[in-house]
């Protein structure tokens, strides 16, 4: 006897008219219905499906043993739950095995925050498995506000409550247009999000969207003790701040700032005093995403995040905002002035779009400085800093500065060894070197230097393999003066002595 189907079926929002087609077809087919629901029995999604059930049909009712992470459970929460799942699966496994089609209930759609996707992946593999679409809690309260989330190019962030409060804040700043779902218990740390992020005027409240009982408020007028789980908090797109949107001719004689600002390598304790207060100043911070994660939200500001390759897009969009008489500081890994962003704002400055703009640069301590002293102090007499990125300049030209370091004997601090791209560069920049000095010059490879995957080790010259290093390392390679000590703990120290003798 063949095995039955596995259906996860979408049920939307509540409205039992907003099921597709297909859903209402398979419900009335199917032999098993199956749906989750709490101790009390009850179930949402079975009194949604309720006009398209048939009778005969057997009911498999799938009781969570807790609600909350309270339980005697030896395993805890996650142990209760998981134990949960596999037993309910079993179950559900048992009606396949016999040849009976089994539908499970899902408010949503079944793979958005849905209670079916645990049954998936513990059956798909083993069964015919299908997934019907449902229309989500978003998408309804999008319709019941009557406004829309996104258009054109605006980018829409869907988020749980459950993340912390920084996260939310920092996450919500950076999108033009968010939804934030399980609300209930998280109410508290949703609002507070919202406010840090400057988007609580925004945001609306909308609770169980299409339902008879449906209630929409603004956001900052909800009581936190009437919130349930089944609310979701709507941010819609605004053009207020962003860049590109129209200025009247009183907002084009506005004349702010930017200010680009170093965070240092890594972490705040490597941000300068300095730095802190500009960036608490500014109304508006632009950057490379990861770079502006390390930056605490702050309420009203609102920020920008971008990929790693649109610094020139990234620095004009920083102008623009500064053009319309905001405070704009743009974050940069290390310092500023080296690699960084620094170039590209002063850059695309010399505009007459932008003329009037002020720029400021704060320094930040550099990825060169930060791997050299985890070592020690390779950096003591003269030196240099080169990148091997030959995506803004050819590789002719740095291959002829590293001879002409390599012949004057500099320590040279190396950026941008290596990425998925450039896996040559590295190993020719090796034989030029090794052209001009000692194969036992000591290399220092450093690796996410005061981050979580630090990674700090003294090679050779000879013995070093490019296919070791990747984008997120720095090279130290020393000079013919370069020493290397062990030091009572085991550890290697590097040094340059600052005096320098002829012979």
């Amino acid at each position: 006897m063949s095995t039955g189907r596995l259906y996860g079926v979408g049920l939307g929002p509540g409205d039992p008219e907003l099921l597709t087609i297909r859903a209402a077809r398979l419900i009335g087919e199917a032999d098993v219905i199956a749906y989750h629901c709490a101790r009390h029995g009850r179930s949402i999604a079975r009194s949604v499906a309720q006009p398209y059930l048939r009778d005969g049909q057997l009911e498999e009712r799938l009781m969570y043993p807790v609600t909350t992470e309270t339980t005697d459970h030896p395993g805890g929460y996650e142990g209760a739950i998981e134990e949960f799942y596999e037993l309910s699966a079993k179950r559900l496994a048992e009606h396949l095995d016999a040849g009976r089609d089994v539908v499970v209930l899902c408010e949503g759609d079944p793979f958005f925050y849905g209670s079916y996707m645990y049954m998936h992946q513990r059956l798909a593999d083993r069964y015919e498995a299908h997934v019907v679409p449902g229309v989500t809690s978003v998408s309804a309260a999008a319709a019941v506000l009557g406004k829309p989330l996104v258009q054109r190019d605006e980018v829409l962030t869907l988020l749980p409550g459950t993340l912390s409060a920084p996260e939310l804040a920092r996450r919500l700043a950076d999108t033009d247009a968010a939804a934030v779902l399980k609300l209930g218990r998280t109410f508290g740390s949703v609002r507070q999000a919202l406010e840090e992020s400057g988007r609580l005027d925004d945001a609306s409240y909308v609770e169980r969207a299409t339902w008879s009982t449906q209630r929409v408020e603004p956001f900052a007028e909800v009581d936190p003790a009437t919130v349930p789980y089944f609310s979701v908090a709507v941010v819609p797109a605004s053009s207020r701040g962003r860049p590109g949107a129209k200025r009247g001719p009183r907002a084009r004689e506005a004349r702010g700032e930017v200010t680009v600002v170093g965070l240092g390598p890594s972490g705040p304790e490597w941000t300068t005093p300095e730095a802190e207060q500009a960036l608490a100043r500014a109304d508006h911070l632009v950057g490379y995403g990861p770079y502006l994660a390390r930056v605490p939200q702050r309420a009203g500001q609102r920020r920008h995040a971008s990929g790693n390759r649109v610094e020139a897009d990234r620095a004009a969009q920083a102008l623009d905002l500064a053009l319309d008489g905001a405070s704009v500081a743009v974050v940069s890994s290390g310092d500023p002035g080296v690699f960084a962003m620094a170039s590209a704002v002063l850059e695309q400055a010399e505009s007459p779009r932008w003329a009037g703009v002020s720029v400021r640069v704060l320094p930040g301590v550099t990825a060169a400085q930060a791997a050299a002293a985890s070592v020690g102090a390779p950096l003591g007499h003269d030196y240099c800093v080169l990148s091997l990125s030959d995506r803004l300049k050819p590789w002719q030209v740095i291959e002829r500065r590293l001879t002409a370091a390599a012949e004057a004997d500099l320590v040279v601090a190396i950026y941008n060894p290596a990425s998925r791209s450039r896996t040559t560069q590295l190993a020719s920049a090796r034989e030029v070197l090794l052209a001009h000095r000692d194969p036992q010059t000591p290399v220092v490879v450093a690796r996410d230097v005061g981050g979580p995957e630090e990674a700090v080790r003294v090679d050779t010259l000879a013995a070093l393999d490019p296919a070791t290093v990747d984008m997120r390392c720095l090279l130290i390679v020393g000079s013919s003066r370069t020493r290397v000590r062990e030091q009572p703990d085991g550890t290697s120290v590097v040094w340059t002595p600052r005096h320098y003798e002829l012979g």
